[in-house]
């Protein structure tokens, strides 16, 4: 695990059966989960997870606003190539963008907006400052 700051981070995922609707295209909902599922691996690259401990607190990234368009059909069995950039690191939230590419052409854009939270307390999730521990291994990387 390197400590040097990222603002990209690439992974894939075969789309599976379960991903798809009747016709053998990847339902348009699915997109979401493959965003959160990316999200949660650029996390543990870091060294943490979604949800965890921080100074005896209980911390989780409740999601505040999620799009996507579509651009082109996934079948089944296809793999995508998933781009997450962090789009924007506020003091408690971060934005990110997402492009899903298969066989070097772009499928879906989307973008989703986590705010990190306090979520251990009875009153509910309570905004705090991302930890330093996250904020200072991720960089900004707007889109062009």
């Amino acid at each position: 695990m390197s400590l040097e700051p990222i603002s990209e981070f690439r992974t894939r995922r075969r789309v599976e059966f379960a991903d798809t609707d009747q016709a053998g295209l990847v339902h348009f909902a699915r997109f979401f989960v493959f965003m959160e599922t990316a999200e949660h691996e650029l996390l543990r690259s870091l060294g943490t997870e979604v949800h965890h401990q921080w100074q005896g607190r209980e911390i989780g990234w409740p999601r505040a606003d999620a799009s996507c368009r579509f651009l082109k059909s996934a079948r089944f069995a296809d793999v995508l190539d998933i781009i997450v950039r962090v789009q924007r690191k506020g003091t408690k939230s971060m934005t990110y963008s997402f492009e899903f590419e298969h066989d070097g052409e772009l499928v879906a854009v989307g973008e989703l907006v986590a705010v990190c939270c306090e979520v251990g307390g009875t009153e509910g999730p309570r905004s705090i400052p991302i930890p330093p521990h996250i904020a200072h291994r991720l960089e900004e990387c707007p889109r062009d």
